[in-house]
């Protein structure tokens, strides 16, 4: 697997950058990502899947119900969400092939690890609309990724990180096509601002993927 190490912030922060030709047989399914009933859901469009890489292929679970707990998500916790699955053209394609596998390696983690997908795109819909209208949070699992896929029409975006939810963020950075975040939850604080279109009678949106695992949860062999 060929990819690019940006940078690394001891070992709970690591930047990495893949190629963006291998996130292109990804781009047509977030043209038709669903909006949902929940408080972000005309904004932030999303689907959801829960997998397992095991023996290099992507192994999908049946679960697509997504849960925070008030305490970790003032936002939207509590709220059982509910999404529909990632396509499966995206599930079996050799980009998110490699974003697990740098996930899982980057992280150490065990073959059959359970690694949970969000697919979003933000739409610019208000003069500035919330990429992460949570505020500064943690997710309540061990690693993150957050990775770039496509970004059209806009400014702004840019993920932050703190050491502290008090603190002024020490890391702030637009995630360009292919550029890769991954941190360590436990340690680190994050956010990103808000997007605005550039031409306003035109749409604008920020494509992302955020993966997310707890080490040991649900491994299978």
């Amino acid at each position: 697997m060929e990819h690019l190490v940006l940078d690394r912030v001891e070992q709970d922060l690591q930047l990495f950058r893949i190629e963006p030709e291998l996130l292109k047989a990804m781009l047509p399914s977030f043209e038709s990502l669903p909006r949902t009933n929940h408080a972000d859901g005309h904004y932030r469009l999303r689907r959801y899947s829960v997998v397992h890489l095991m023996n290099g292929k992507i192994v999908p679970s049946d679960k697509h119900e997504f849960m925070q707990t008030s305490d970790i998500n003032h936002f939207q916790g509590d709220v059982v969400r509910r999404f529909e699955s990632i396509e499966n053209e995206v599930l079996q394609s050799q980009g998110l092939l490699t974003l697990c596998q740098l996930f899982t390696q980057a992280n150490d983690l065990p073959n059959g690890q359970e690694i949970e997908i969000h697919q979003m795109r933000v739409v610019s819909v208000l003069d500035e609309t919330p990429v992460a209208p949570e505020g500064v949070h943690q997710d309540g699992f061990d690693h993150i990724a957050l990775i770039g896929v496509a970004r059209h029409n806009i400014v702004g975006g840019e993920v932050m990180l703190y050491n502290d939810s008090h603190q002024a963020p020490f890391f702030r950075k637009v995630l360009e096509d292919g550029e890769i975040a991954i941190l360590d939850d436990h340690h680190f604080w994050h956010n990103a601002q808000p997007i605005r279109a550039i031409e306003h009678d035109k749409n604008g949106y920020m494509d992302i993927m955020v993966f997310t695992a707890k080490e040991g949860r649900n491994v299978q062999n």
